[in-house]
């Protein structure tokens, strides 16, 4: 019944009757307009080009307007879901350690995601309780001028006046030594969180508009001041007063046309600043063609535009639009069959069918990502305490009671209790060195008990080392590791730790060696390692390393290293190297 109804609708709802009747109805007045009215030709083609100029800024000021909402976003989920916040607002004299650990993991957090903002400059939390500031960065900017932005955002926070009126819905302009920043700060409680742009980073996308050779593209502010071009502004003596649906004509020796939207985030608008002459060059030769074409050519496009219609544009849009209805459907694997057309549909159709695979694999990725996310969150927390070596080390006290030996049962208490006090804290993002040593060094005698003669090991550290801030638990995972993959009960092990001074003069660095006489690391397992591919497996082997490498990488970025061979005379090698990092 609905094809039936679908086949009788009339011609004129058909795309093919709306196209020829809008080609003639547009086409054949236009030709009698341009040979008539050259004065009105003009007025016509300057309101042609500010309206598409306008179309143009309008939809760049709404990708601004996207940028900052996102940014938007991003502070009011931080207010609505990041406890951290609500601890700033604690005094630090009174709650010293909850406020300062708080603080940690909102700068963590904050310099996390700031990646994620590529026009975003700063993000920044006040705490009005303490009156302090913290502050993540996105830009590489001087330290002058980073000095500069922070004594810029303070001042906000100590002008009693500002809040008064402000806006929190909003952001504001700020200027600083000629350049223009935008800013938005959200309250909740007695604590702020903003984020802070440079206005020219928001102008990055505007570089690869063609606006002529002297056209901009120019942020201004409530007041019509630009926000940059300042210098091409003044020598032009261009007016940036705009009427929202129209455009303005302005200059002194030269004209021209300016068109603007306003933003919806903020006191301050986009404009394009367009060269009348650009727009105008090429009129008088238009007109001529316009007159000599238009009489001669009218019937003979009528029917060339109908067999160009069907085979370039209907047919091959049809077939985009079943695929699109397939996809849409949820029928991933719905491909457009190529055929000869014009290269737009040819890439079109390419595109298509490639962003479709794009699509399927993605949500295949997504899915085994998920699962792989869940598995490595689960063996994360059973890395806390591992219960095999806990039931074990209890198991050795048992017999070491049967035979009445109370010295080594309240040694291997004592071993123990710093063992667990050690893992109970490990979820700190950094540890002295020192206690990270003495927690392996208790580790190696909790095992040596549970292996009498089949465990020896040596540990050298500098001492002055001893206070420089290491990630936990880097050291003993890879003595672990030894012990669990290397060691037998027909062949005793000896492992060995250095610590020492390594890098260069400018970027010095921690120097970390674990080995032992152990039967090394198996060949597959060892090239995995090297290039940093995953090896953990369902039986979760591996994941330590795993979690090192994934921790080495957040921690650092590409600042730390850690390599991985098999000894001459054998037995496994890890080398590891951090940046110096003091105690805060």
């Amino acid at each position: 019944m609905y094809l039936a109804n679908k086949s009788h609708k009339p011609f004129f709802n058909s795309i093919r009757f709306k196209m020829i009747f809008i080609f003639m109805i547009f086409t054949i007045p236009l030709n009698a307009w341009l040979i008539i009215n050259n004065n009105y030709a003009m007025q016509v083609v300057r309101n042609q080009v500010s309206q598409s100029n306008k179309n143009l800024v309008s939809l760049y000021m709404v990708l601004i307007d996207r940028t900052l909402e996102e940014a938007d976003k991003y502070l009011y989920s931080m207010i609505t879901l990041n406890t951290d916040l609500l601890n700033m607002e604690l005094s630090q004299n009174n709650n010293n350690q909850q406020y300062y650990s708080a603080k940690i993991r909102l700068f963590n957090t904050m310099s996390k995601d700031i990646n994620n903002y590529k026009s975003i400059d700063i993000f920044f939390a006040y705490s009005g309780t303490n009156e302090d500031l913290l502050i993540t960065q996105n830009l590489s900017a001087s330290y002058y001028e980073m000095e500069k932005i922070v004594d810029d955002i303070k001042r906000i926070f100590t002008d009693k006046q500002f809040f008064d009126n402000y806006d929190y819905d909003r952001w504001f302009i700020r200027q600083i030594d000629g350049n223009y920043f935008m800013c938005h700060i959200v309250k909740t409680g007695n604590v702020y969180i903003g984020a802070w742009a440079n206005a020219e980073n928001l102008m990055v996308p505007l570089n690869l508009v063609d606006l002529g050779q002297k056209g901009k593209a120019i942020l201004i502010t409530g007041s019509y001041d630009p926000m940059n071009n300042a210098d091409f502004i003044s020598e032009n003596k261009i007016n940036l007063a705009y009427e929202q649906n129209s455009y303005n004509l302005t200059g002194y020796d030269e004209k021209f046309l300016v068109v603007g939207e306003k933003s919806n985030r903020g006191n301050f608008s986009l404009t394009a600043v367009i060269p009348d002459s650009v727009i105008l060059e090429k009129l008088p030769y238009l007109q001529k063609a316009v007159s000599l074409v238009s009489f001669s050519s009218v019937f003979i496009i009528v029917f060339v535009y109908l067999i160009f219609l069907r085979k370039v544009i209907l047919s091959p849009l049809s077939r985009i639009i079943t695929g699109m209805k397939n996809i849409s459907k949820g029928d991933l694997e719905a491909r457009i069959t190529l055929h000869r057309t014009s290269s737009e549909f040819e890439f079109m159709n390419l595109t298509f069918n490639s962003m479709a695979s794009q699509i399927q694999e993605l949500k295949i990725e997504v899915y085994e990502e998920k699962i792989n996310k869940q598995k490595a969150e689960l063996k994360h927390l059973q890395l806390q305490i591992n219960p095999h070596f806990f039931l074990n080390s209890l198991h050795v006290i048992y017999q070491l009671a049967q035979v009445k030996d109370f010295n080594l049962i309240q040694e291997m208490s004592i071993c123990l209790i710093e063992y667990f006090r050690f893992m109970f804290r490990s979820n700190l993002t950094f540890v002295i060195l020192e206690e990270e040593v003495k927690h392996t060094r208790n580790y190696l005698k909790i095992q040596e008990m549970r292996f009498p003669d089949h465990l020896t090991y040596n540990i050298s550290v500098l001492d002055y080392l001893m206070k420089y801030m290491i990630p936990p638990l880097l050291i003993q995972t890879f003595v672990e590791n030894s012990i669990k993959h290397g060691m037998t009960l027909d062949d005793p092990i000896h492992i060995c730790i250095d610590v020492g001074l390594g890098g260069t003069l400018a970027n010095p660095m921690i120097k970390i060696s674990v080995y032992d006489t152990g039967k090394g690391f198996p060949e597959d397992i060892l090239q995995q390692l090297q290039l940093e591919i995953g090896t953990v497996n369902e039986l979760g082997e591996h994941i330590g390393i795993w979690n090192v490498q994934q921790r080495l990488r957040l921690l650092y970025n590409e600042q730390a290293e850690i390599t991985f061979s098999n000894r001459p005379d054998g037995g496994a090698s890890v080398e590891i190297g951090v940046p110096l990092k003091i105690k805060y």
